[in-house]
Formats: C-alpha cells, sequence, structure tokens
C-alpha cells in the first residue's frame, strides 16, 4: 500500500479508537465487527494506561511449552523462522491455546521493541489482559486475523500491525495456539496474512506424530508392553506394540538412551551421538524433543533418560553370550549394528557385537550356528574353515553346505 494511504488509514483508525475510549462509540465503517466486540471486551477488562503485558509465571510457562507438541515443531522449522523475521525486520511468536506466548523470535529492530511491551515468552496477549490484538483474534475466531495500527485496543502497540493464524494438529484437528508476525505500521504489506498462513502450516507439518495421533501414522501392533528395539542388521522400533517412524539421527539417540539406561548429560549424548563432529547442542535438543513427544513423554532429561521398559536385540545377543548360548545368540543376530551409522560410540559397540559373535563361534563352531552366521558374514571363511577343522572326518549334515559357503567365499 502506498506511504499516503497508509497514513490516512492510520488516521482514520487512531480517530475511531479515540471516539471509542473516550465517548463509547466507533465509526462502523472504519472498524470491523470483530475490532469492535474485542475493543468492548478490552475496555472491561484492561486499563486504557496500560504499559506492557502481564506476565504469567515463568516456570509455568517453560512447563507448558516442554511438554506442548509446538515446541518439537517449531525447533524443526525453526531456521525457516527465524529467516522469516530477519529478512522482513519482523517479530514472531507462537503462543499456547489461551494467547500466552510460548515462544519468540525478532528481527534487530522488533526485537527491542518487542521486550519493552512484554511480547515476549510468558506475555499474555488475550484481549481481556493486553487488549485487542491479531494473536487474540486468531485464537477466539479460529481463523488468520490482521490488526493494524490503532485497531490495537492498547496504545503502546499503535504503532505495530500484526498478522496471526491458528496452528491446528492435523491428525485431531485440535487447535494448539496461533502463529504471529508483527512489524511497524508503516511496513503493512498485502502478503503479511498470506505469511502467517504459511507459517502456520510449516509448523503443522513438524508437528510430532506419536501413539497419542493414531490416524497420523499407519497402525502395526504387538502386544509387546515398553520399547522393543530391533538394531542389528535393520531398524525398528516399537512403542507399547506401535511401530515408531523416525529418522536415521532419532533413531541412534534413541538407541544410546536404551543402552544406557543409567541415563546420559546433554554433552554426554552429544558426545556419543556426534563424536568431533560440529553439531549444535539445540540439535540434539531438537531430536530429543521429538522422541520425547513419540514417547508420550517417557523421556526425562538431567540425565537424559527413559522411563519406560526396554528391550533390544543388541543386550539380547550379548546375555545370550554372556550364558554360553551361542546358536541362539547367532539366531538372534541380524547383521551390523545400524548400518552406516554416523555414531561413532554406535560404530564401536556395532564391532564390539560383531566380534564377539564371531569370537563366540570360533570357541565353539557349531555347524548349524556356523551356516546362520554365514548368511549374514558370507565373507567370513575363518569361521567356516574352524567349523570344518572341528568336524574333521566325521559326517555332518551341515558338512556340504559349509563347503559350498567356503568355496562360493573364496571364489568371490
Amino acid at each position: 500500500m502506498p506511504a499516503p494511504e497508509l497514513d490516512s488509514r492510520k488516521r482514520e483508525c487512531l480517530h475511531a479508537w479515540t471516539a471509542f475510549v473516550e465517548h463509547g462509540d466507533a465509526a462502523e465503517s472504519v472498524v470491523r465487527p470483530e475490532i469492535r466486540t474485542s475493543w468492548a471486551r478490552s475496555e472491561a477488562a484492561v486499563d486504557r494506561g496500560l504499559t506492557a503485558a502481564p506476565l504469567a509465571d515463568e516456570s509455568e510457562t517453560s512447563a507448558i511449552w516442554r511438554d506442548s507438541p509446538l515446541q518439537v515443531a517449531v525447533e524443526r522449522v525453526e531456521s525457516e523462522l527465524r529467516r522469516t523475521a530477519e529478512d522482513g525486520d519482523l517479530v514472531l511468536a507462537v503462543t499456547d491455546p489461551d494467547t500466552r506466548i510460548l515462544w519468540t523470535y525478532g528481527g534487530r529492530v522488533m526485537r527491542r521493541k518487542a521486550e519493552t511491551v512484554n511480547f515476549v515468552a510468558g506475555g499474555r496477549w488475550d484481549d481481556e489482559s493486553a487488549g485487542t490484538n491479531a494473536l487474540d483474534l486468531a485464537n477466539r475466531l479460529d481463523e488468520p486475523s490482521m490488526v493494524f495500527s490503532a485497531e490495537h485496543y492498547a496504545s503502546i502497540v499503535h504503532n505495530w500491525v500484526c498478522w496471526a493464524a491458528p496452528v491446528h494438529d492435523p491428525a485431531t484437528g485440535r487447535r494448539l495456539g496461533v502463529i504471529d508476525l508483527s512489524t511497524t505500521w508503516d511496513r503493512t504489506h498485502p502478503i503479511g496474512l498470506a505469511t502467517a498462513r504459511v507459517m502456520a502450516r510449516l509448523i503443522e507439518t513438524a508437528l510430532p506424530r506419536s501413539a497419542h495421533h493414531p490416524t497420523a501414522q499407519p497402525i502395526d501392533e504387538t502386544g509387546d508392553p515398553g520399547l522393543v528395539m530391533t538394531l542389528l542388521g535393520t531398524a525398528e522400533i516399537r512403542h507399547d506394540g506401535q511401530r515408531l517412524l523416525l529418522n536415521r539421527r532419532q533413531t541412534e539417540v534413541l538407541s544410546l538412551l536404551a543402552l544406557h539406561p543409567e541415563g546420559l548429560s546433554l554433552e554426554q549424548l552429544h558426545a556419543l551421538v556426534y563424536g568431533d563432529q560440529a553439531v549444535t547442542f539445540s540439535t540434539l535438543k531438537a531430536e530429543v524433543s521429538h522422541l520425547r513427544a513419540a514417547l508420550g513423554g517417557q523421556l526425562s532429561s538431567r540425565p537424559y533418560r527413559l522411563t519406560m521398559p526396554v528391550a533390544t536385540d543388541v543386550e539380547h545377543v550379548l546375555t545370550l553370550l554372556r550364558h554360553g548360548r551361542v546358536a541362539d545368540a547367532v539366531d538372534a543376530y541380524g547383521g551390523d549394528l545400524l548400518p552406516g551409522t554416523n555414531s561413532p560410540a554406535l560404530a564401536e559397540l556395532g564391532d564390539y557385537v560383531a566380534v564377539a559373535v564371531r569370537e563366540a563361534l570360533l570357541a565353539d563352531p557349531d555347524p548349524d550356528a556356523v551356516l546362520t552366521y554365514a548368511e549374514r558374514s558370507p565373507y567370513d571363511t575363518a569361521v567356516l574353515e574352524r567349523c570344518l577343522d572341528a568336524l574333521g572326518a566325521r559326517p555332518h549334515p551341515a558338512k556340504p553346505l559349509l563347503k559350498a559357503r567356503l568355496a562360493a567365499a573364496t571364489r568371490d
């Protein structure tokens, strides 16, 4: 909108607001019905001399954010949100369903302005706390909303323009809160509301999908309680019988937590997952937050620890080996631990398990177990040769197959 038109619109809004607060009326042609209704709510609850939005309890706000699926989603797309704020010199805010701000990020100019009026985490921006604003309208009406200049009831934000859009859980349709984009009134742009909608959809696509949202992923149930993890040869993870769909890094993080039931500090977990890779702690925290949501909150902090029954095929194989049940251990051994893992700790553990199985077979070369092992490690000729040497001249049904395996491995 050209600057003269913006100036004219700002003056009209200010005239209507002044008429309302001084005389209780406003020009219908200037003020939208939803603004007029919100002004009435605001007048009944908000001091006209308000200098900043009231703040909710800090620890309570932190707990709400920590337990909200919005935290996981925002962390996943935070780089896009930050880029939007910086490119447009905006301040972005994400709220809960009560219009309490849970997260903000601002460009250089707007960040300072936001702090002066408590447009920060914990700020209560429902219209009965801070007066008419786009965050409250988007929450109340459950639709994208814009509030320009003196359409805000509180004069402390008359120099702002705000666009907000509700964020819903795609699986349940439940409204989780809103995302708001704010800047100075003179930077009003016709794509502001569309941008808010896009940001809301971006967050929705990044929301965690867990067993609490059964329509969000295919149902594939077993009767196993707790967390059951298959990590050898392939990766399959089930929580209370339902398969979880995780990416490679999340699987690595969860595997390390499962294999360290005593718990790990942030620093310990970071070292085990990334080694000396230049990866920030915030990246790891985002992965942990996703896992906590996927596990229904059964992942504690300080230290990070799983708070449910956990079973892994890694521990199962090692337990069988400790008890001398080599054939059973080979049957349970599916192959390398998370093949291609970038985690130095998991790569080291994978080598340990592979060597333990191999050494157990060299010490006790049961023919059937060796044949099973050869299917997963076809080029390990030493185990085949050790088994044939142990059989010597004795007849055994597995002997022809062992010789064939050895010949194939030698030929290749």
